[in-house]
C-alpha cells in the first residue's frame, strides 16, 4: 500500500469519525389532529394492515402516514353546551375542555394498543373514569357492520381498574401484558383471558386488601432488586415478586416513601445512573409539583433509596430554571439514541379545571428531560421543551410513528389530540452547544 493510500484512507477514516461525532438537535414538528376534547390518553399502531402506523384518541383514528383520513371505533355522538361571554348558547363535540373553556371528565382515560385475540391485528383497550371498567374494542379488519359502519365490536373484559395511573406490560413473566392497577382495594394485575380474550378477564391480587381506591394515584412496575422478575412499584412501597406464582401469592412488601400523601402518576424502576441496580422514578404529586428519582443504594440487606428531587414548587428547585405543575403522565424512552432512556412528561392541562389545582392556566408545556450519567454517580436530567400548548393529560405515549427510526410523541387531552414528530438535524459543535440549555446561574 503506498504512503498516498494510506494517507488517503487515514484522512477518510478521519471523516467518517469526525461525521460519526457530530451532534444533532432533536425537534418536534407539532400536528393537532383535533382540538376537540375526547380522551386524556391516545396510541398508535397499524390498524388497517398496510405497514404504517395509525393514531387512535377517543373513539377516532387516524390513517398514517399523513392523518388525513379519520375512522370511527365507535360512534363519536357526545356533545357538550356551553355559554359564551355574551350568553350565546354553544354546542361542541366531545366533552367540554379548551374549547368550551369549562372542565368535565371524558369516557376515556387511557388507551394501549395490543393484538388482544391473536389475529394479527392490532385491537385498542381503553379505560375510562377510574372505577369503571376495561373495555376492548376488537378489530375487524376492515369489515363494516350491518349498518354500514366501521364500528369495533366491543367488549367489556373486566368490571372495575381502580388507580389514576395504570400500566400496559408484562409484570408476571409470561411475556404478555397485563393491567397493572389496584382494584377493589387490591394491588395487582388484570390478566387478558387467553382462550376466550373477549373476557372475563381475571384480577390477580398481589397484596392483602389495604386503603387503595379508585383515585389512587401512582402505579409502576420493574425489576427493583435486580432478581429478574417484575416488581410492582406504589407510592409508599415496592411488592417484591416471588419466585412461584402458582396459587396467586401475596408478594412481599417493602416500604418505601416514594411519593407518600399526594401520589404519584406512572412509576417506573430503571438504572439512570449507570450503576447496575435500579432506581425509582416517580412524579411528587400530579396535581401539584414535584419529580423525582430515587438511587438506590448498595449494601446488604433491605433496598434503600436516596431522593434526589430534579424539579418541585419554584424555578430556583431545578438546575435549569423549569418549573410546572400537574405532571400528572410519565414515560420513559431513549429519545437522543444514546443507549439511555430519557424521561418524557409535561403539565397536564386542567386536571380538575380552570380554576383547580395550582396555576392551572400556566403554558401546558411539554419536555423531553436528557438523563445525563455523571462519573460520580450524580444524574442530570436536561430539560428540552417540545411544545407549551398542549401538556399531557394522564397519560403520554412515545413510539415511532412515521417510521423513521426516532421516538415521536403522542399527547390525547382537554386541549385535544397532538402528534409531535421528532426530527433530528446535525450540526456543528458550536451550533450545538448554542441551543442547549443552560444552568439558571449560567443565565
Amino acid at each position: 500500500m503506498t504512503k498516498f493510500t494510506l494517507a488517503l484512507t487515514a484522512t477518510m477514516a478521519a471523516a467518517l469519525l469526525a461525521k460519526a461525532t457530530e451532534p444533532a438537535l432533536h425537534t418536534f414538528r407539532k400536528i393537532q389532529l383535533t382540538d376537540e376534547f375526547w380522551a386524556e390518553g391516545a396510541g398508535c399502531g397499524d390498524f388497517n394492515h398496510d405497514g404504517k402506523t395509525d393514531v387512535v384518541y377517543g373513539p377516532f383514528w387516524w390513517e398514517g402516514p399523513d392523518f388525513k383520513t379519520r375512522h370511527e371505533i365507535y360512534a363519536a355522538t357526545k356533545t357538550s353546551k356551553f355559554k359564551q361571554a355574551d350568553g350565546t348558547e354553544v354546542i361542541i363535540r366531545g366533552y367540554k375542555g379548551a374549547l368550551a373553556r369549562e372542565n368535565d371528565y371524558s369516557d376515556n382515560f387511557f388507551t394501549w394498543v395490543y393484538d388482544v385475540n391473536g389475529d394479527g391485528w392490532d385491537d385498542v383497550l381503553v379505560v375510562g373514569l377510574p372505577s369503571t371498567d376495561l373495555r376492548y374494542y376488537e378489530n375487524p379488519k376492515g369489515a363494516k357492520q350491518a349498518d354500514g359502519s366501521e364500528f369495533w365490536p366491543l367488549h367489556k373484559v373486566y368490571p372495575m381498574v381502580d388507580n389514576e395511573s395504570p400500566q400496559w406490560g408484562d409484570i408476571d413473566g409470561d411475556a404478555k401484558p397485563e393491567l397493572v392497577c389496584n382494584s377493589g382495594g387490591y394491588l395487582g394485575y388484570i390478566k387478558p383471558n387467553r382462550t376466550t380474550p373477549a373476557g372475563p378477564w381475571k384480577f390477580v391480587r398481589i397484596s392483602p386488601k389495604g386503603q387503595w381506591h379508585k383515585y389512587t394515584h401512582g402505579m409502576g412496575f420493574g425489576d427493583v432488586n435486580g432478581d429478574g422478575r417484575m416488581d410492582l412499584i406504589e407510592q409508599n412501597a415496592w411488592w417484591e415478586q416471588p419466585q412461584s406464582l402458582a396459587g396467586d401469592p401475596v408478594w412481599t412488601k417493602h416500604d418505601a416513601a416514594f411519593a407518600a400523601g399526594a401520589g404519584a402518576a406512572q412509576m417506573f424502576a430503571y438504572d439512570f445512573n449507570g450503576d447496575k441496580r435500579n432506581d425509582v422514578l416517580t412524579t411528587l404529586n400530579p396535581h401539584g409539583h414535584g419529580l423525582a428519582w430515587y438511587e438506590q443504594l448498595s449494601g446488604a440487606g433491605e433496598a434503600q433509596f436516596k431522593q434526589h428531587i430534579f424539579m418541585n414548587k419554584t424555578p430556583a428547585d431545578n438546575k435549569y430554571g423549569v418549573q410546572f405543575t400537574q405532571p400528572h403522565a410519565i414515560e420513559l424512552a431513549d429519545i437522543d439514541g444514546d443507549g439511555i432512556k430519557d424521561v418524557v412528561t409535561g403539565k397536564r392541562f386542567w386536571g380538575h379545571g380552570p380554576t383547580g389545582d395550582i396555576d392551572p392556566n400556566a403554558p401546558a408545556v411539554l419536555y423531553w428531560f436528557r438523563t445525563m450519567r455523571g462519573a460520580d454517580g450524580s444524574v442530570d436530567f436536561v430539560p428540552y421543551l417540545i411544545d407549551d400548548q398542549s401538556g399531557v393529560g394522564t397519560q403520554v405515549t412515545v413510539a415511532d410513528v412515521n417510521g423513521d427510526k426516532l421516538p415521536d410523541v403522542i399527547v390525547g387531552n382537554k386541549r385535544g389530540m397532538f402528534v409531535f414528530l421528532h426530527e433530528m438535524k446535525t450540526v456543528s459543535r458550536k451550533e450545538w452547544e448554542k441551543a442547549q440549555p443552560k444552568p439558571a446561574a449560567a443565565q
